[in-house]
C-alpha cells in the first residue's frame, strides 16, 4: 500500500470539508487503495456527535461521500491509464444509517460496483466497533472544463 493518501499525492491544495488537506476545519479523510477497494480510518472529535457519544448523521453523509468520491476518482485515472484522477463530483448518493455510530475511530472502505465512460457507482460502507453503521451507494461523474469543480485537483 503506497502510504500517502489519494488526498495528499493529487490534491494537496484542496479545501473540501470533507477530504481536503489544506481545509483545517474540515474532516481531512485519508484514502487508500488496497487491492480492490479503498480503504479509510478516520477519528470523529467530540463536536462531531449527534446525542452522547454517537456520531452525527451528517458527518457520516459527508465522509462517505468524499471517501466513495474519491474511489471513483482513482478508478476512472486507472482505468483511463491517466497520470492524474479526473475530477470527479457527486451526482447522487444515498446513505442508510443502519445503527447508531459509537463516537470512536471508524473504518470506510469503498469499491466500484459498475462504470461507464466518466462515470462510478460507488458501494461503500463505514465500520465502528467491528460492526457496519452506514452503507452508501451513489454515482459520482468526471466533469469537463467549463464545470466549477474541474480544477479542484
Amino acid at each position: 500500500m503506497n502510504q500517502q493518501s489519494l488526498q495528499d499525492r493529487y490534491a494537496p491544495e484542496s479545501l473540501c470539508f470533507g477530504c481536503g488537506p489544506a481545509n483545517e476545519k474540515g474532516l481531512r479523510i485519508k484514502s487508500h487503495v488496497e487491492g480492490d477497494e479503498v480503504v479509510a480510518t478516520w477519528a470523529p472529535e467530540p463536536y462531531h456527535q449527534a446525542f452522547p457519544g454517537m456520531l452525527n448523521g451528517g458527518i457520516i453523509g459527508a465522509l462517505l461521500d468524499c471517501h466513495s468520491n474519491w474511489t471513483a476518482a482513482h478508478h476512472l485515472m486507472e482505468r483511463g491509464g491517466l497520470d492524474k484522477p479526473p475530477c470527479t463530483v457527486t451526482a447522487d448518493f444515498h446513505v442508510k444509517l443502519k445503527r447508531p455510530t459509537p463516537l470512536e475511530r471508524v473504518t470506510l472502505r469503498a469499491r466500484v460496483a459498475d462504470v461507464a465512460e466518466d462515470r462510478c457507482v460507488i458501494e461503500a460502507t463505514l465500520e465502528a466497533g467491528g460492526k457496519i453503521t452506514a452503507t452508501c451507494r451513489g454515482m459520482f461523474v468526471a466533469v469537463k472544463e467549463g464545470h466549477p469543480a474541474y480544477h479542484r485537483w
